[in-house]
This record gives structure tokens, C-alpha cells and sequence, in this order.
């Protein structure tokens, strides 16, 4: 039989050659007509898919969220976490349990958010140090920092200050370069420990300044603040709520905030640019991702309530009385940022010759 072309190519498809349709008797029937038929409602079916994922992005979300955070609950990180994860449930109109995973200066609990589904239903609680310094300063991530995290908006921003002891005898910023250079090596700032943010802040003065100070590592914040208050180590870069207590006492000295503008906690203080350190930008930060691949209109939809967040003036008062200012941001503004980030601590950490395996 002498088929139409467009039937043999229908017939040649996964159906076999045209005879085999003869012989199971299909061209008898007009069965080989329906057959077209419904590769043509496959193919419109296809081709709405796009617009059905759409429509089910912009139903969610559909069941309850989990907010995993990085360190232990009852910290600061915590604190504001559940303030979040509060106000952003009543905007989404789904419950957002806040999940603690500490450990391993948070890689534990980026590695668990990575491989989850990427359906928006886990998010990150990200900060300076999961997203920003942990890529720096770590050699064997067991996630890629930037691929496996869907970035929805900043959080907040939290200034640092350069505080030091009055035996110093520095009053300003440019008093202090100038003993330093007179003294190279003699000055000392502590940190939180090696590769924390308090250290590569300190890196990052040394490289804008161009003087030589000596690194002194502690456990932690904590173990720091006690030795700057007498006078062991000359000064240290310290969170805006941990710093002015004991400068508003007369303890240290506040000489600048880090940001690029100045806090709305202490308005007083300049900013490093202010007082003649160009390309010296350090803060603290908090930033809300999803899971690498969660779909465009979900992203969009959780950005849009943290902007909303952002706005919300008891939301902003109740940070504010913890130290730190409220910004969004952009799906893509945050993207290129964290990547800065990574890029400008990874320079340091080379620098000072931190590198943890």
C-alpha cells in the first residue's frame, strides 16, 4: 500500500514501519488518525507546562516552611532568626519552624539545606560567616557556596567598630595609623579566633592602611574583650551592641564604624571613609536563601514578603534595639554580593595565610 508521507512518518515513529500497522489492522480502522490527533494534544501539553509551574509557584506555599539556622539556639543568630521566621509566617500565611543545625561553624547546616528539595519549603538563615567566609577560609566545602544556594534577599546589616584602649593614645583613626606606622608590629588587635570576621577585618585595615599590626587570635569574642579592656591587646573590630557598652563606660575608645554609611546605633561615630581609609568596607550580615534550583516564581514570592519585612516598623524597632539595621535586597543584588564577599575574604585570608582544611 502506498502510504501518505505524513502517515509514514507518524508509522515511523516508535510504532514501527507502516506495515506493521496494516498488518495489526490500525489504517483499517482510523486508528492512525486518532494516533495524530493525540500527538497533537501531546504536543500542547508541553507546551503549558511552563504556565501550569507558574501558576502552582504563585499558589505557594501550600504547607509549612522550616527556617534552618547554622549555630545553637538562645544565640543572637537565633534571636533574630525566630523574629524573622515569625513575621515572615504571617506574610506567607504558612507556619515558618525555625531549625537549629550548629556545627562545624555552620557547614552542618548549609550541607543539609544544599540537598534538600528545591521547592522553597527549606530556607537558609545565612550570615557573613556561612556565606561569606566559610568559601574563603575552607578548603573542602561539601556543597559549592554559591551553586547549591538560591539567594532571596539581604536581612540586615550589622556595623563593626574599631575600638581600642586609651592607653593607645590614639583619639582617631588617622592618630592610630600614624602610631602604628611609627611602631610597626608593636600595636596588636585581637579577634575571635583565626579566620573569624573580626580577623579579616583586621587583615583588611592592615592592606587598606598600609601599616603592620600584630594578629592576637582568642576563642571567640568573648575570651577578646576582657584583655582589650586592660590593656593587654591595643585595640579589636567588635559588633556595634557588644562595643558601645564599654566605650559609653569610658573602657575603649570608639574611633569608626565599618559600613559604608554610619549606624543609625550610634550616629556619632564616622565611617573608615570618613576619616581617610578608602576600600574598607567590613559588616556584619544576614541573608535569606533557598535551595539551589528552587523555581524563579517562589524565590519571587519570598522576596517579595522580606521587602515587605524590611518595612515593617516594629519589626525594624526590635531590631534596632539588637544592633542592627534592616535592608532587602534583590534576588541578584544579593547574588553579586555574596560573591564579592567571598572574592574580597579569600584575598585576605591568602593574605594572613589562613586556610583550614
Amino acid at each position: 500500500m502506498d502510504q501518505p508521507r505524513t502517515m509514514q512518518r507518524v508509522c515511523r515513529g516508535s510504532w514501527g514501519p507502516p506495515h506493521a500497522l496494516v498488518r495489526h489492522g490500525l489504517v483499517r480502522h482510523g486508528l492512525v488518525r486518532q494516533m495524530s490527533g493525540l500527538v497533537t494534544v501531546l504536543v500542547a501539553s508541553l507546551v503549558l507546562l511552563p504556565a501550569a509551574a507558574l501558576a502552582q509557584g504563585q499558589a505557594w506555599p501550600v504547607k509549612p516552611l522550616r527556617l534552618v539556622v547554622p549555630f545553637a539556639a538562645g544565640g543572637s543568630s537565633d534571636v533574630m532568626a525566630r523574629t524573622v521566621a515569625r513575621s515572615l509566617s504571617d506574610d506567607l500565611g504558612q507556619t515558618l519552624v525555625v531549625e537549629n543545625r550548629p556545627g562545624a561553624g555552620g557547614s552542618i547546616a548549609l550541607e543539609f539545606v544544599a540537598r534538600q528539595a528545591a521547592d522553597g519549603y527549606t530556607l537558609l538563615f545565612g550570615t557573613i560567616g556561612t556565606n561569606g567566609i566559610n568559601p574563603a577560609v575552607m578548603r573542602k566545602l561539601p556543597y559549592d557556596p554559591v551553586r547549591d544556594f538560591a539567594p532571596v534577599s539581604m536581612l540586615h546589616t550589622l556595623s563593626n567598630v574599631l575600638i581600642v584602649h586609651p592607653s593607645v593614645g590614639a583619639g582617631s583613626v588617622p592618630e592610630l595609623i600614624t602610631l602604628a606606622r611609627a611602631r610597626p608590629g608593636a600595636l596588636t588587635y585581637a579577634s575571635a579566633g583565626n579566620g573569624s570576621s573580626s580577623h579579616l577585618a583586621g587583615e583588611l585595615f592592615k592592606a587598606a592602611a598600609g601599616i603592620d599590626i600584630t594578629h592576637v587570635p582568642y576563642k571567640g569574642g568573648g575570651a577578646a574583650m576582657p584583655d582589650l579592656l586592660s590593656g593587654q591587646v591595643s585595640m579589636m573590630f567588635e559588633t556595634i551592641p557588644t562595643a558601645m557598652p564599654p566605650t559609653r563606660a569610658g573602657k575603649v575608645r570608639a574611633l569608626a564604624v565599618t559600613t559604608a554609611i554610619r549606624s543609625s546605633i550610634a550616629p556619632e561615630l564616622p565611617t573608615m571613609a570618613e576619616v581617610g581609609v578608602r576600600d574598607f568596607v567590613v559588616s556584619s550580615w544576614t541573608a535569606l536563601f533557598a535551595t539551589g534550583g528552587t523555581p524563579r516564581p517562589v524565590i519571587e514570592r519570598l522576596n517579595a514578603a522580606a521587602v515587605r519585612l524590611a518595612q515593617e516598623p516594629q519589626y525594624r524597632a526590635r531590631m534596632r534595639e539588637m544592633g542592627s539595621d534592616c535592608v532587602s535586597s534583590t534576588p541578584e543584588e544579593l547574588d553579586q554580593f555574596v560573591r564579592a564577599e567571598i572574592s574580597r575574604y579569600t584575598r585576605a585570608a591568602e593574605r594572613a595565610g589562613v586556610r583550614n582544611d
